[in-house]
């Protein structure tokens, strides 16, 4: 499965879970963590774990398996690596105490409407 694909099927199974916001990252130029990294929130902490095995079920089904996951406990924020994009989910207040958006705001914002 190639990177887009991937990000395709990432940002279809977190709009299917009605996730906000949904925000795509291309961060390849800058570092070495990731291509992409994929930004979203959701209302509740249960919502955010919602989400966060939907995107994992959904990338499993095509045999692509999480590399490493971690805030699955809290769920106040969740990152899902998957080595060459890395899923944040995040409650909405915490989404907005750490900005990523802004961090990596040399990155490159991508139109989600043409992977939906």
């Amino acid at each position: 499965m190639t990177t887009q694909e991937k990000l395709r099927l990432i940002v279809k199974a977190l709009d299917s879970k009605k996730a906000e916001d949904i925000r795509v990252i291309r961060i390849g130029d800058l570092t070495v963590i990731a291509d992409y990294f994929v930004i979203a929130n959701g209302t509740s902490t249960t919502h955010t774990r919602g989400l966060a095995d939907e995107v994992d079920y959904q990338l499993s089904e095509k045999g692509e398996n999480v590399h490493h996951i971690e805030g699955i406990d809290g769920a106040s924020w969740i990152a899902l690596d998957y080595r060459d994009i890395v899923v944040h989910v995040f409650y909405k207040d915490v989404r907005e105490q750490y900005n990523l958006e802004k961090l990596w705001s040399d990155g490159e914002t991508v139109d989600i409407s043409t992977l939906l």
